[in-house]
């Protein structure tokens, strides 16, 4: 039954792999939006729905790095208090506009974990991240478009 759901349902695998993707889990979900576009999912809702899931997930990431900061005077938390003063510095010197860039592969879902960390406001957090994630995707289903899927 689960089955039939879900492959019913593609826009809900975008959602789910987009989502865990975007986490500090690893994956990710180009192909799937690619495969989904070229077998003629309405590229709107294939956007949305990818865009937004994907943003959700650095949400996920974000809060983490909120939540992490109740252990930061223990002994076992990764982040030194050399090493938050460096990401503070380098974020005071980049800024937020960095945030654009949390699709990246590799460094934007520790960027999001960061964010948290260091208590960027939840706003410019969340619209910096999906307008990178948003046009991201955008560049990823046009292309898709001229290969000619």
């Amino acid at each position: 039954m689960l089955e039939t759901l879900f492959l019913g349902h593609p826009l809900l695998w975008v959602f789910i792999v987009g989502f865990l993707s975007a986490t500090l889990l690893p994956g990710g979900s180009e192909a799937l939006v690619i495969t989904q576009s070229c077998l003629g999912q309405p590229l709107l809702g294939l956007w949305l729905v990818a865009s937004i899931s994907n943003t959700l997930g650095s949400v996920v990431n974000w809060a983490l790095g909120r939540y992490l900061l109740h252990f930061e005077n223990r002994r076992w938390f990764p982040i030194s208090p050399e090493q938050r003063l460096k990401g503070e510095r380098w974020f005071a010197r980049w800024g937020y506009w960095s945030l654009l860039f949390a699709w990246l592969p590799l460094v934007g879902d520790p960027l999001t974990l960061v964010a948290g960390v260091l208590r960027v406001h939840w706003l410019p957090f969340l619209l910096l991240v999906a307008l990178g994630k948003a046009l991201r995707y955008a560049v990823i289903i046009y292309a898709a478009g001229l290969a000619g899927c």
